[in-house]
């Protein structure tokens, strides 16, 4: 949980349990192997390895054509019909949702630490670029949430005062 807390949570949010489940299923076909670690005074843990399937699998999966790119966005599909409320409340929203991204942004501060401290202790070689790159990544995306919140924090304030959008 920590090495996924520490490098994946920028881009894809799973809860414990949901990272044990998928990793019950994995095992399950192969994918990965289970090797208990027995600790003195706090509970036994599990240790994942991929495995020789399981490198081949991930390896079909990077091959894809498919690049990856969908337009579903949940956002803005609540933005979509925000005509429903009050410009006061969307404003209040949007501020609120700048406030997290910027809070998230912070966040990521240390994690290019984390990828060199982890990259160099199991001598991850070129394969932390890609972690890194993942970050800018993530980075990017939130600046690019912030910068269109205040845009249209903007846009409604300069609405409500009867101005053109």
């Amino acid at each position: 949980m920590e090495v996924f807390r520490d490098s994946l949570n920028f881009f894809w949010n799973a809860q414990t349990s949901q990272i044990y489940r998928e990793l019950q299923g994995l095992e399950k076909k192969a994918w990965v192997s289970k090797t208990p670690v027995l600790q003195q005074g706090k509970p036994d843990k599990n240790v994942y390895s991929i495995t020789e399937e399981g490198r081949q699998e991930l390896l079909r999966w990077l091959a894809e054509d498919n690049v990856g790119l969908s337009p579903r966005a949940p956002i803005l599909m609540r933005v979509f019909f925000m005509g429903e409320r009050s410009r006061e409340e969307n404003i209040r929203y949007f501020e609120k949702f700048k406030k997290e991204c910027e809070q998230f942004l912070q966040g990521l501060e240390p994690v290019p630490e984390y990828i060199k401290a982890y990259g160099d202790a199991i001598n991850a070689g070129d394969k932390s670029l890609y972690w890194q790159m993942s970050v800018d990544y993530g980075r990017r995306n939130m600046q690019m949430y912030i910068d269109w919140a205040q845009s249209c924090i903007e846009k409604l304030q300069e609405s409500s005062a009867g101005e053109i959008m």
